[in-house]
C-alpha cells in the first residue's frame, strides 16, 4: 500500500473518468465497486467517483486499472496524459504530473478572474431579468383582469342566450302540446260517435236474438233433455267396459269401515288390489297413475348379495322399460337417515331418484309423498314393509309387494 500526494483536482477528475470507462474490464473489482460497475460510465464517474479515488489508494487494482487505460486510444490532452502518467507510474511520471499542475495553477489563476468578471455580469443580467418579470407580471395582472371582465361579460351573453333558446323552447312546446290536444279532442268525439252508433247497432241485435231465443227456448228444452239422457247413458256404458277391461274387482265395504275398525283397535280393511304383475301393469296404465318405489326394500329382497350401488343401478335401470311404455310418474325413494353423502345418480327418462335426508328414513319420505297427492289419483306405492302399506292404504293408496313389481320388470 503506498499513498501517493494527491494530484491536483481536474487530473484527479480525469483519473476518475478514465478508471470509469474501464471498472468492468479491470479483474478483480474491489467489492465497493461491483454495483457501481453495472453503472453506464458517465453515471459510475458521477455517482461513484470518491469510491473509484478511494480503491486507486490500492497499488495492485491502481496497476490493473492502469493496464486497461493504456489498451484503450488516448489523446493529446495535456490534462488526460498526467491522469495516464499518475495511473501508470512508470519513469518520470512525477515530472510530467507536476508540470501540467503548474500549467493548471496558472489556468486556474486566469479561470478564477474570468469566473469574477463572469459572476459581475450575471448580476446585471439577473437585476434586468427581475425588472423584465416585475414588467411581466405587472402586465400578466392587467391582461389577468381584461381577461375576467371579458369572461364575465361571454358568460352574461352565453345565459341571456340561454334563457332566450328555453323560452323559445317552451313556446314551441306549448304550441305544440295545445295543437295534440285539439286533435285528441277531435279524434275522441269521432271515436266516441262511432262507439255510440255501433252499441246502438249491437243493442238492437241483441234484442231481436233474446226475442228468438225466447220463442226456440221452449222447443229447445225437450231436446237438451233427450241429449242430456244419451250422454249420461253413454257415461254409464264406458264406466261399465272399461271396469270390465280392467278387470277391477267389486269394492267390499263401506267408507265408514276404516273408522269403525280403528275405534275399535282392528286394521282397517285394505283398499289394494291383489299383488300381481298384471295388475300392477293396468293400474300403472291408468291415466295420471303415481308410482312410489321403496329402493332399498325391493332390492334387498331381490339382490340380496349385490353391493347397495350395484342394487340402485339395477333396479333403476330396470324401471326405464316401465316407465316408458305406461307413462307413469315414477319416483325410487332409497333409505339415506344414516349417512351424510348423496350420491347422484344417473337416471332414465321419467324416473326420478330421492335419498331421504339425514335422520330421516325411506318410510317417512314415501308418507309425505303420498299425503301430498289428491285425493281419487292412482297411486302405487311398492313396499314390503306392513307399516308403510298399512298407512298409504289409510291415505288412499295402493300398496303391493315387491315381488309383483319384480314380476313385471323382468318378467
Amino acid at each position: 500500500m503506498s499513498d501517493p500526494s494527491a494530484p491536483p483536482e481536474r487530473i484527479r477528475l480525469r483519473v476518475v473518468a478514465l478508471v470509469s470507462a474501464v471498472l468492468p474490464s479491470v479483474v478483480p473489482v474491489p467489492p465497493p465497486l461491483r454495483k457501481v460497475a453495472g453503472f453506464a460510465p458517465a453515471r459510475r464517474a458521477r455517482l461513484g467517483g470518491s469510491l473509484i479515488w478511494d480503491a486507486l489508494a490500492d497499488d495492485e487494482f491502481r496497476r490493473h486499472a492502469g493496464v486497461q487505460v493504456a489498451a484503450i486510444p488516448g489523446t493529446d490532452d495535456p490534462l488526460e496524459e498526467a491522469a495516464r502518467a499518475w495511473l501508470s507510474r512508470d519513469d518520470g511520471w512525477q515530472a510530467r504530473v507536476d508540470a501540467v499542475a503548474a500549467t493548471l495553477t496558472t489556468d486556474d489563476t486566469r479561470e478564477e478572474e474570468g469566473r469574477a468578471e463572469l459572476g459581475r455580469l450575471s448580476a446585471q443580467v439577473a437585476a434586468l431579468q427581475a425588472e423584465l418579470a416585475r414588467v411581466r407580471s405587472d402586465h400578466r395582472r392587467e391582461l389577468d383582469g381584461v381577461a375576467a371582465d371579458h369572461k364575465v361579460l361571454r358568460q352574461r351573453l352565453g345565459e341571456a342566450r340561454s334563457a332566450l333558446r328555453t323560452a323559445e323552447t317552451e313556446r314551441d312546446a306549448a304550441l305544440a302540446a295545445r295543437d295534440e290536444a285539439l286533435a285528441a279532442a277531435e279524434s275522441a268525439t269521432r271515436t266516441a260517435e262511432a262507439d255510440v252508433r255501433r252499441l246502438r247497432v249491437q243493442l238492437d241485435e241483441a234484442e231481436s236474438a233474446l226475442a228468438a231465443q225466447r220463442r226456440d227456448a221452449r222447443s229447445d228444452r225437450d231436446a237438451a233433455t233427450v241429449r242430456a239422457r244419451l250422454l249420461l247413458d253413454a257415461v254409464v256404458d264406458a264406466a261399465t267396459g272399461l271396469r270390465r277391461e280392467l278387470g277391477l274387482p267389486a269394492v267390499e265395504g263401506v267408507p265408514g269401515d276404516s273408522v269403525e275398525a280403528g275405534l275399535a283397535g282392528a286394521a282397517p280393511p285394505s283398499t289394494s288390489a291383489p299383488a300381481t304383475p298384471a295388475v300392477l301393469d293396468q293400474l300403472l296404465a291408468l291415466p295420471r297413475a303415481r308410482l312410489i318405489v321403496d329402493g332399498y326394500n325391493v332390492t334387498k329382497a331381490t339382490w340380496p348379495t349385490a353391493s347397495l350401488e350395484a342394487q340402485r343401478s339395477r333396479l333403476v335401470a330396470a324401471l326405464g322399460p316401465l316407465v316408458a311404455r305406461s307413462g307413469a310418474e315414477t319416483t325410487v325413494v332409497f333409505d339415506a337417515a344414516e349417512s351424510t353423502a348423496r350420491t347422484v345418480m344417473p337416471a332414465p327418462r321419467g324416473v326420478r331418484v330421492v335419498f331421504s335426508p339425514a335422520g330421516v328414513i325411506a318410510d317417512d319420505v314415501i308418507r309425505q309423498l303420498v299425503a301430498a297427492e289428491p285425493r281419487g289419483r292412482v297411486v302405487v306405492v311398492v313396499s314390503g314393509d306392513q307399516a308403510v302399506a298399512r298407512d298409504v292404504v289409510r291415505a288412499g293408496a295402493r300398496a303391493v309387494p315387491a315381488a309383483a313389481l319384480v314380476g313385471l320388470v323382468t318378467g
